[in-house]
């Protein structure tokens, strides 16, 4: 592995994970960490993983956050309640 993100060629269509990571712009452990919790498009040749980079890009954009929060078993944000009284941060809790 290299000391840092490489940065990504543009004419490059098959990535190795620290291009993948350097392309949606998050660390190689988050990739990888993604990597194993996702259903990411690769390839494992050898010991390696090789990304396609049209794919990682396809498989971004299918993506919705709705289905984020409901895999981790969250529910999304509350819609605004009509009632004026209602406070924004209703169940906040500050610890001093």
């Amino acid at each position: 592995m290299s000391d840092g993100p490489r940065p990504v060629e543009p004419t490059r269509e098959i990535l190795d994970i620290e291009e993948a990571a350097a392309l949606l712009g998050v660390s190689v452990k988050t990739f990888n960490k993604v990597l194993h919790s996702q259903d990411l498009p690769a390839r494992k040749i050898g010991r390696e993983w090789k990304f396609s980079r049209r794919a990682l890009i396809e498989w971004v954009g299918r993506g919705k956050s709705a289905d984020f929060y409901k895999e981790a078993g969250e529910a999304p944000a509350p819609a605004a309640r009509s009632d004026s009284r209602a406070r924004r941060t209703a169940g906040w809790s500050i610890e001093y």
